[in-house]
Parts: structure tokens; sequence; C-alpha cells
């Protein structure tokens, strides 16, 4: 069989959709079961035939554009027919920066040069979907495509940009991973060893470390085309004794909504937050959802994250086509708790925790 020059030509089709995994709360029982990092960064799917190559993320959007210099190692390698399974991220000094991820998409081709060129990507490598061949892995078992892959990654030699994610079977193991989860690992995935590639199936398992911290609510925001409250705005005290924004919920149920909508507008009074407020419309948000409204700061609520960032909590989220942060999940308020001593609790087990540049 002659070696695809067109990535039509490939074993499979670029609008693939990765195999996804679903949210547990511990790992499955060793003896079926293959334990890896789950990296902070874009899940991408890296398709190459010939002089051709093309990034996808998990929506299927196209990625190539916003990481030319990814686009232009994976071109420069000996093997020129592949599509590979991993995850693009940018390391930040001893960790990785999700925020630096976001910069990349946008819309200036220059500015995206000169944060590739500042910033350079990585690829970390977890699975392998096509061959050198050409020949299709989806059906193989993981055993196999893992057996190819590591094949795939000594055959380029050492590659700064190219990383290959590690694995053990020992669950032990994967539970001192998850115990230590910060900064460039978000949790831990676990796939069974016989299993095959399901696009779009959630065939894996993901583990998160979460916390909980209690923060006081410094605003809200209208829900869209809603008069109710549509999410809550965190915040903590800073060494200042100012209400810095560290972040937002939108777990509120249905029942909750009217009455907690009717209570908030009973608190509406400026500034809302002292020191770091939030941050005006995004290029994917609308003129009302970047709108906000001020609360006296007497509100404490506590929520449930998985990341921290040089102590705040995951940002608003950013609706748009490519990866972006999720809000804190609200557990509950706490009327027992005064704001001020809330906060500063909060502020202080934050700092305690491993940052991830994730603003």
């Amino acid at each position: 069989m002659a070696a695809p020059t067109s990535l039509t030509e490939l074993a499979v089709p670029l609008d693939l959709e990765p195999m996804e995994a679903k949210l547990v709360t511990e790992l499955p029982e060793a003896g079926d079961w293959q334990f890896e990092p789950k990296w902070d960064g874009f899940r991408c799917l890296a398709f190459r035939a010939g002089d051709e190559v093309d990034l996808r993320a998990k929506s299927g959007k196209p990625l190539a554009r916003y990481f030319p210099e990814v686009v232009a190692f994976l071109k420069a390698l000996k093997p020129k027919c592949f599509v590979l399974d991993g995850e693009l991220a940018i390391p930040v000094g001893k960790t990785l920066s999700f925020d630096a991820l976001q910069q990349r998409v946008h819309p200036a081709e220059s500015r995206v040069k000169t944060l590739a060129a500042e910033t350079p990507a990585v690829l970390i490598l977890f699975d392998m979907l096509v061959d050198a061949k050409n020949k299709s892995l989806i059906e193989m078992p993981l055993t196999k495509r893992r057996a190819a892959l590591e094949a795939f990654y000594k055959s380029v030699g050492d590659q700064e940009s190219l990383k290959l994610s590690p694995f053990t079977l020992d669950r032990d193991e994967a539970e001192k991973w998850l115990a230590r989860a910060s900064g460039a690992l978000d949790g831990v995935v676990a796939k069974r060893l016989d299993g095959p590639y399901l696009p779009g199936d959630r065939a894996m398992l993901k583990v998160k470390h979460l916390r909980t911290a209690e923060c006081v609510v410094g605003g809200f925001r209208y829900g869209t085309n809603s008069d109710e409250v549509g999410s809550l705005l965190l915040g903590l005290y800073n060494e200042n004794g100012e209400l810095d924004h560290v972040g937002f919920t939108s777990t509120i149920t249905d029942i909750e909504r009217p009455a907690l909508t009717k209570l908030l507008k009973t608190m509406i009074a400026p500034p809302g937050f002292s020191g770091k407020a939030p941050g005006g419309p995004s290029r994917w948000a609308t003129e009302r959802s970047s709108e906000w409204q001020p609360l006296e700061p007497k509100m404490v609520v506590e929520v449930r994250f998985d990341q921290v960032t040089d102590g705040a909590l995951p940002p608003r989220h950013q609706a748009g086509p490519f990866p972006a942060r999720k809000s804190a999940h609200a557990v509950h308020l706490r009327a027992d708790r005064p704001a001020r001593e809330a906060a500063q609790t909060g502020r202080r087990h934050a700092r305690r925790l491993t940052a991830t540049a994730a603003r």
C-alpha cells in the first residue's frame, strides 16, 4: 500500500471523535486497568500524511493555526504517516499553564506566532490510532496500541516538544499520583487493558482530586435571557484586606433560583470586589453575560473545585468552541460563617495548594 500523501487518505477520518472518560469518585481495582496521569491541557488528535499535518480539539475544531510550532515539529518527524492522541500543554516553570493555552486562541496570526516563540507548546502522547503504514489501530486492545506508541516514540528519538505520558498497572501508585494531583497533573485516568479505542464513547474512567473552600459572594450575574441569577461571583480577601474575585459557580438549582435571586437583589451595593474585579467579556461572551451586579460582602458559600491558580479558583467559563475551565461547584451556603473570617481561611488554604496558572 502506498504511503498516504493527503490527510483524506488516512485510515481514519479527520472528524474522528476522541475516546472520552466518565468522571467517577474512585479508581477501579487493579488487574484489568492501566492508569495514566490526566494532564492539564487541551486534548488533541494529531494527524499527519506526507507533508500535511492537522490538529483537532476534542470538539473537532481545528487547532493547527493556534499552535504553528507543534505543526512544524510534527512535520519534521521521520515518520510521514500517523494519527496520535494526546494533550497539548505549555510548560511554565515546573508546571503547565492552562492560561497560556487559552491565550493561543487568538484571531491575530502575528500574536499567535509571538506566543508560539515565547511559550512553545509540547504534545504529551498517550495513544496511537494509525501507525506509519497507515494501518488503523482503533480496534486493537490498549496493550497493542501502547506498544505501537512506544515504538513510534522510540523511532523519532529525543524530542523536546514531544513527550510520552507514563502509565502504571499498580493502583497504589496511581493513588499516589492522585494524592499529589495539582499543577501539571489534573487527576488520573483508567483505561481497560483489553479495550479497543471507542471514538466518542466514555469508555475510560477519570478521577479528580477535589478540594473545598469557603468564599465570599461579591457579586452575581443574571442568567441568559433571564431575570433570575445565573451564577455567583466568588471572592477571597487578600493580604491588604481587599476582596479579590477568584472564580464563579453556576451550580444553582431551579428550585433555589427564585428565592436566591430575591435575596441577592436586597444585597446589591457597589463595589462588590474591592480588589481584583471580574473582567469584561471574552470574544465568545455576549454583552449580557459579561454584566455583573456587585453585592455587599456578607454571603459565604462553600465550593468544591479541582484546581487553584496562584490562590484563585477556576475562572469564568469561556463559552466557545475551544477548551476552557469550568466553574467551581457550590456545595452549600454558610450562614454560620462571618464573611471576612471565612474568606481569609479560604485564602490561606488556597495559598498552600500548588498553583496552576489557569486564570
